[in-house]
């Protein structure tokens, strides 16, 4: 260990340094001039207090920075050891999510905005695809810093995410048990699905009746539809659940409800080709807020969780790594389209 002692004995004098960076530099002068390759393990932190005088927080602020950006690794009850020798290495995060629609591209603007140029992220789409998904997490798995993911309701899903570190580990948008030590930051579906359409329950019973596409095989969380089901037992609405909407099908009297977007282009197409004004002739409520909802046919109503926030509060945890365990509110978002 002499040599990397030295290369750290050797910014003592330079102003300006303190002794957390002073240790951080010269473990990367020591890898840099090869005194310590990939694999080696590094001076334990009793022996860098005894070598140097540093206090204990100083030493573990060093090698908990060298930590972030990949460098080095942990490793339970024997020490720290070399993770990688490029050292010029920013923190390196793992963002794994269903699929880059409106709402998830929201949310990797405002986390690559909120985490700077000094966090690298690499995107994976699982697709609600299970094997998709294990594939991912095993490929990813040792080789980020930080892990973001959005999990799949499986029951594989639990044992592929233990794999993981779980203190570089957060779990975004939707909710799976987990260990309590483990940080997230989602939304909840069935108690703010139910409270969106009881509040819009006076003027639904305006219409004949209520149309719901539900997708069984797709992503759409069940919650939202044991909600929907709940709601129109207790508020006796006329309804039908359907598995997809076909073109040209809009009919004049109901409200449709859908979280497809793809649908919901469809519906508003076809309510225009018809003549039918939203809000008087058919009215639609959607899932997931975005700016094209907002200004598209005069606005959409919505009720969406705050995705901007979502990602401030999950920036917030990459960059402190302070355990987090936060559900993003709901809201109805109240428009001309119901």
């Amino acid at each position: 260990m002499y040599d990397v002692y030295q290369q750290i004995h050797e910014l003592e004098n330079i102003s300006g340094l303190s002794k957390h960076e002073q240790l951080v530099q010269g473990i990367i002068n020591a890898i840099n001039g090869k005194f310590l390759g990939k694999g080696d393990m590094l001076p334990s932190v009793n022996n860098l207090i005894k070598e140097f005088g540093f206090a204990r927080e100083t030493v573990a602020k060093a090698y908990k920075e060298l930590t972030n950006r990949g460098i080095v690794e942990p490793k339970n009850r024997v020490g720290f050891f070399v993770a990688n020798d490029d050292t010029d290495q920013t923190l390196k995060l793992a963002l794994v999510i269903f699929a880059f629609d409106s709402f998830q591209e929201v949310f990797y603007k405002t986390l690559r905005d909120r985490l700077g140029s000094g966090v690298h992220i690499d995107v994976f789409f699982h697709h609600n695809n299970i094997d998709m998904f294990e594939s991912i997490i095993s490929n990813v798995r040792g080789k980020y810093g930080m892990y973001v993911v959005a999990p799949i309701p499986h029951k594989k899903t639990t044992s592929i995410l233990e794999t993981l570190p779980l203190d570089k580990f957060l779990m975004i948008d939707r909710y799976h048990d987990m260990p309590d030590d483990c940080s997230y930051v989602t939304q909840e579906f069935e108690k703010s699905s139910y409270d969106a359409f009881a509040e819009l329950a006076d003027t639904i019973r305006r219409y004949k009746g209520m149309i719901y596409y539900h997708r069984p095989a797709a992503d759409t969380p069940i919650e939202i539809l044991d909600a929907y089901n709940k709601f129109i037992k207790n508020f006796k609405i006329n309804s039908t659940i359907r598995t997809e909407y076909v073109p040209g099908t809009i009919e004049k009297g109901y409200v449709y409800f859908t979280i497809n977007n793809t649908e919901l282009w469809a519906m508003l197409k076809d309510c225009m080709a018809k003549g039918y004004r939203l809000g008087k002739d058919v009215g639609i409520l959607s899932h997931n807020d975005d700016l094209v909802k907002e200004i598209i046919c005069d606005g959409i109503t919505t009720y969406s969780t705050d995705f901007s926030k979502m990602a401030e509060k999950s920036a917030e945890f990459v960059l402190n790594r302070k355990k987090i365990q936060e559900i993003i509110p709901t809201v109805l978002i109240r428009r001309k389209s119901l």
